[in-house]
């Protein structure tokens, strides 16, 4: 863990940037963090319950105790805001620590989204100065390209609804591609087990659970595949471009480039402007900057610019710092409007 004058002097520097320091509960409501992750995620978290019955649990991220603060107590206009403390989480490599010592810091409610997608990363790079590393890679990503990207292609609508939903669950995301390549979900003995599975359950009690799903939304959704079928013949084509697009790995300032020349070759009806990036430069500090349109896998709630910071020193790579645009998580929590926001966290459970 880093000594507390590395915590310190990130501390300053984040409050140097304009930023006002808050204190997030250490204990949240359990649904936030099961209806934003899954019931999957369940494991992942230390969870109990109260002497009132409602479950809750240790925050497994800051960012979503952040955001519910701004919530419910009914904030509004811009706020900066900057934290520090501890994250729970379970993981599968039994070597990672349960507890992550983090800094944070966001901007809430600002309408500004470049220039405060510009200064989030700004702040970034200059709270890592205390950092004693060599070199690292700053890689940037952002998730509403692969969004418009999807939106574009010849495939039914609850194929584009599934692809974005799941683009963070790279395995799942995968075998749905390879369901497009082999087109399983529309092969004439499959849809036949299907169309027996659909009679059968229309006899079943319609708010009955499985995997997750009512029944009554089963069918709601087998009724759709109906409605709008998918055509074979484009299943392969379209996951080849999907695919081809995962690969576009380039420095920043070639972004445009490369995407522009991803869409013409496709015939897909996007342009890019290298403004739409909150970078251009190559190299800032000791950092080189890239452009990867596969980044922003980490964690569901991201909607537009993601990236991070990986730092060399003494030949161990480690990362330092994530962050990204997140309009879509408070209204997901249960504000009615949509509210911008966007931020990063900083990791200090490692020592170069």
């Amino acid at each position: 863990m880093r000594s507390k004058n590395s915590s310190d002097k990130i501390l300053r520097s984040v409050k140097s940037k304009g930023f006002k320091y808050i204190e997030l509960p250490s204990v949240i409501e359990t649904n936030h963090i099961v209806q934003r992750s899954g019931e999957s995620f369940r494991k992942f978290i230390f969870s109990f319950i109260d002497q009132t019955g409602n479950e809750l649990c240790l925050r497994p991220d800051l960012t979503i105790a952040s955001c519910l603060r701004y919530l419910e107590n009914n904030l509004r206009g811009k706020e900066k805001i900057f934290y520090s403390g501890q994250a729970y989480r379970k993981s599968q490599n039994k070597k990672d620590s349960i507890i992550r010592n983090q800094v944070g810091f966001e901007i809430i409610g600002s309408q500004d989204e470049k220039n405060d997608d510009k200064e989030i990363i700004n702040t970034s790079i200059k709270s890592i100065k205390s950092f004693n590393y060599s070199s690292g890679i700053l890689t940037v990503g952002n998730v509403e390209i692969f969004n418009l990207l999807i939106s574009k292609l010849d495939i039914p609508k609850r194929w584009k609804l599934r692809l974005s939903r799941h683009f963070w669950r790279e395995d799942y995301f995968n075998d749905l591609l390879k369901r497009l390549e082999t087109n399983s979900d529309v092969d004439p003995t499959i849809v036949e087990v299907d169309k027996k599975r659909y009679l059968k359950m229309l006899k079943v009690n319609q708010s009955s659970v499985v995997a997750g799903r009512t029944i009554k939304e089963i069918l709601e959704r087998f009724d759709k595949k109906i409605k709008d079928p998918r055509r074979a013949s484009r299943g392969k084509i379209v996951s080849k471009i999907i695919k081809e697009f995962l690969k576009i790995k380039c420095p920043i300032n070639n972004a445009a480039d490369e995407l522009n020349k991803f869409f013409k070759k496709n015939r897909i009806n996007l342009v890019v402007d290298q403004k739409y990036f909150p970078i251009s430069k190559n190299k800032i500090s000791k950092l080189n900057v890239v452009f990867s349109s596969a980044f922003g896998r980490q964690l569901e709630y991201y909607t537009g610019m993601v990236f991070k910071i990986d730092i060399k020193s003494k030949s161990k790579i480690t990362n330092c710092c994530n962050g990204g645009r997140y309009d879509k998580l408070i209204s997901d929590l249960g504000s009615k409007n949509q509210i911008p926001a966007v931020g990063a966290a900083l990791n200090l459970n490692y020592q170069l």
